[in-house]
């Protein structure tokens, strides 16, 4: 049973990796978001600043410029992340699907050990008892 019960808190232990994992992604992903409409807005206001929006006009402001590169990349980082994400929820279904076949076999064990506890009819009772259930 020992062996059963670490296996069981091994599986856990695996179900709470993977959902820690699970929020560690989602929060990246939702600070990359923020810090990309802050790129945005940041881009804007520079746009607005110089009265020049085309990317391809030579006085375009630098800063603008490598605001839209850093802004692309982490667009690029949060999309790499999403297919992290799916990948983590999968591994967190298939996690909790091991840990549910596992204390499935550990409640089985158990009530199996409860029912071979019980004494068999006829076996253990006193004469007097036997005999009350015989007449």
């Amino acid at each position: 049973m020992k062996s059963r019960d670490s296996l069981v808190r091994l599986k856990r232990f695996h179900v709470e990796e993977r959902r820690r994992r699970l929020a560690q992604i989602e929060s990246m992903i939702n600070e990359f978001a923020r810090m990309a409409t802050d790129l945005d807005r940041e881009i804007a206001i520079e746009e607005q600043r110089a009265g020049i929006s085309d990317l391809t006009h030579f006085a375009y402001p630098t800063y603008a410029r490598a605001a839209r590169v850093r802004r692309d990349n982490l667009l690029r980082s949060s999309n790499e992340l999403r297919v992290q994400l799916d990948d983590a929820k999968s591994g967190l279904d298939d996690a909790l699907a091991d840990l549910g076949k596992i204390q499935s076999l550990e409640g089985r064990d158990k009530s199996a050990e409860r029912t071979s506890d019980l004494p068999e009819p006829g076996r253990g009772l006193g004469e007097l008892t036997l005999r009350a259930a015989q007449a």
